[in-house]
């Protein structure tokens, strides 16, 4: 696992390339989906979640395009010190994983529409819909 050490001045060191980082650059090592840890340069203390939200909060700025509305992060603040608060954290895990699989099943979905030539598309439907109305026959006979 990749570790990266945060200094006291508030620079980032990532210790496998052995040079300093910015958040985008942690924030690329997200998106290419590799594993990390950010500790503390003296006391080993894991800082990942601290960082993981500096980058977050930098994403939802004044840029309108918010993924946490206010009302969303106000529920979340009053869901801390309830009970069942490792329980929201698996479902929202668990509802995150499932809009992003949903997400590519869609975006696949729609590059396959956008790839097919109009005419075949046009030519499959009318496959589609005489074999329909063949089939509506045959169950009358």
């Amino acid at each position: 696992m990749r570790k990266i050490k945060k200094y006291p001045n508030r620079r980032l060191y990532d210790t496998s390339k052995s040079t300093y980082i910015t958040l985008e650059d942690v924030k690329a090592l997200v998106l290419g989906l590799e594993r990390f840890v950010v500790v503390d340069s003296k006391t080993e203390e894991d800082l990942t979640r601290s960082i993981l939200l500096q980058i977050i909060m930098e994403q939802e700025g004044d840029d309108g395009e918010s993924v946490m509305t206010n009302e969303v992060l106000m529920s979340l603040i009053r869901f801390y010190g309830q009970p069942l608060r490792g329980e929201m954290s698996k479902y929202l895990e668990s509802s995150v994983k499932v809009f992003l699989e949903q997400q590519d099943t869609i975006t696949d979905q729609m590059q396959k529409l956008a790839d097919m030539n109009p005419v075949n598309m046009m030519t499959k439907m009318a496959e589609q819909n005489m074999n329909m109305w063949l089939g509506l026959g045959k169950k009358k006979d």
